[in-house]
């Protein structure tokens, strides 16, 4: 299916991970009361932080890295292109990970399982992201720094 303006896109794959994303958080919220984000489950694999248990963060950590071996050995490797430069990809993956920590949350945290459950926090730091990104791709595009 071609969408106008996204040639790339892959609608289909986009609903089916979205399902999977959500039945995972319903999976974790109903059948062990915690939530799905994943930078708290990558702080609690760390040892960081406390509330769901060790061998649960630690497998849910494993699934991920799991998906993404299954994935590149079924359908080969996913093609990215990341314009700016390792540079700029190093410096945003940090710039994110701070911004996680004083959010308490990440997008998955916040976007998928805060937002299901009508946090008013989630709500707005959800709301917060989504500005920032828009700002951010304005800013970039406006230098010349855009793909």
């Amino acid at each position: 299916m071609m969408l106008p303006g996204f040639p790339d896109a892959q609608p289909v794959n986009g609903l089916i991970g979205g399902v999977l994303i959500g039945l995972a958080a319903a999976i974790m919220l109903l059948g062990n009361g915690r939530i799905a984000g994943v930078s708290g489950m990558l702080a609690r694999t760390l040892g960081l932080t406390r509330g769901t248990p060790w061998p649960i963060a630690a497998l849910f950590v494993a699934g991920l890295i799991l998906g993404a071996v299954l994935h590149l050995l079924t359908l080969g490797p996913i093609e990215a292109d990341f314009a700016p430069g390792w540079g700029w990809l190093v410096a945003g993956g940090l710039i994110t990970g701070i911004g996680t920590r004083l959010g308490s949350g990440c997008t998955s945290g916040h976007g998928v399982c805060g937002m299901s459950r009508l946090s008013p926090r989630s709500i707005v730091a959800t709301l917060t992201f989504i500005a920032a990104g828009m700002v951010t791709v304005a800013v970039v595009n406006a230098v010349g720094g855009g793909w």
